[in-house]
């Protein structure tokens, strides 16, 4: 195994980046990896229905990003922003008292400093900020409802807005259609090639679908700052299976049937989940999964997935998947034949 983390590098032309989603989910390009042979093909994402079978199982994410960001003031007038990174209810309770956030400002703010978020929420840092990031307090009776409502969406960073200014469409495009349940500072972006017309036409086809949920956070973005790979910490991520869902991907197991992860989310959450548990069950915690070569899956057969950063571990866990040579072929290709990477690019199938 290589565990050279500068190994896991490619060279990629910064115009093709997308910064914008194709205007129909699923007309952008398919590349489709055969881990076994390393043959590559080059289809459309709307294709994928060639490829899925009869009794596969898509398991999906069905989180929903939360519009996280909040731009305003400090209590001595100098500009902040805030990136609320777990906005989410305690799922037991339902209650916070308080809030990870990371913190930009001119002057780092002090524990107890008062904020003016969007002309109209208020807040209090509630402890003094490390390496950015602080407990805020929020003086609203629900920060979702908030955030709803003045809240920015977080996109990457590596999308750029002329002026800093946000799309409207963005609340929409970097949500999957199938995202329900809010938490998320990122889209689990794998996801965004599906409409609800080919959903149903997977459906008619046999194919079946279970939802879990892992709410994406802050981390995925990352670099991974450590040569030795083997050395990374991962960073923790809420996430729960049903019983439902757990029940239709254990079935899939035991009869055979394949397991087709629609994202690295769905990866982490199903092998996190098979090595903690001894297997597949219902089961709501925190998920810190790292993935990398060497690792031996336990669950998912075939995966749906984007084109990833150089040097994180997203790069690693579909090098884990289908070989750190052949995926670097294949985005080598990809590059040859300017498909569209990140979060808003084109997608590629490994099975």
């Amino acid at each position: 195994m290589v565990y050279n983390l500068e190994d896991y590098d490619y060279e990629l032309p910064q115009e093709l980046v997308a910064q914008h989603p194709d205007p129909n989910r699923d007309a952008c390009r398919l590349l489709v990896l055969n881990r076994r042979t390393g043959t590559v093909e080059h289809r459309l994402f709307s294709d994928l229905k060639e490829y899925l079978r009869p009794g596969d199982l898509l398991v999906v994410n069905d989180t929903r990003v939360v519009p996280a960001r909040l731009l305003g003031r400090k209590e001595t007038g100098g500009r902040v922003e805030l990136l609320v990174l777990d906005p989410y209810k305690d799922p037991e309770t339902g209650m916070r008292e308080g809030y990870a956030c990371l913190v930009k400002a001119s002057k780092p703010p002090r524990k107890g400093m008062r904020l003016l978020l969007e002309d109209a929420l208020e807040a209090t840092i509630a402890s003094d900020p490390v390496d950015g990031q602080a407990q805020v307090l929020f003086r609203c009776p629900d920060l979702l409802d908030a955030l709803e409502k003045w809240g920015r969406i977080p996109l990457p960073p590596y999308i750029q807005r002329e002026n800093h200014v946000q799309r409207e469409e963005d609340r929409r495009d970097y949500q999957t259609v199938y995202a329900r349940r809010p938490g998320a500072v990122a889209a689990p972006t794998a996801g965004l090639h599906f409409t609800e017309d080919l959903l149903r036409d997977l459906e008619s086809r046999g194919v079946l679908t279970a939802r879990l949920t892992l709410h994406v956070g802050y981390g995925t973005f990352a670099p991974i700052r450590v040569r030795d790979i083997r050395r990374h910490t991962m960073h923790a991520e809420y996430a729960e299976i049903s019983p439902e869902a757990a029940e239709a991907v254990a079935s899939a197991k035991s009869q055979g049937r394949r397991v087709v992860a629609v994202g690295t989310t769905v990866v982490r959450t199903l092998e996190w989940v098979a090595e903690q548990c001894g297997g597949i069950r219902a089961w709501a915690g925190l998920c810190r999964h790292y993935i990398y070569p060497g690792y031996r899956f336990r669950v998912v057969d075939a995966l749906i997935t984007n084109f990833h950063l150089p040097k994180t571990s997203l790069i690693l866990l579909v090098s884990a998947f289908a070989g750190r040579e052949k995926i670097l072929d294949a985005y080598r290709q990809a590059v040859e034949r300017r498909y569209r990477f990140f979060s808003y690019g084109d997608a590629m199938l490994i099975f």
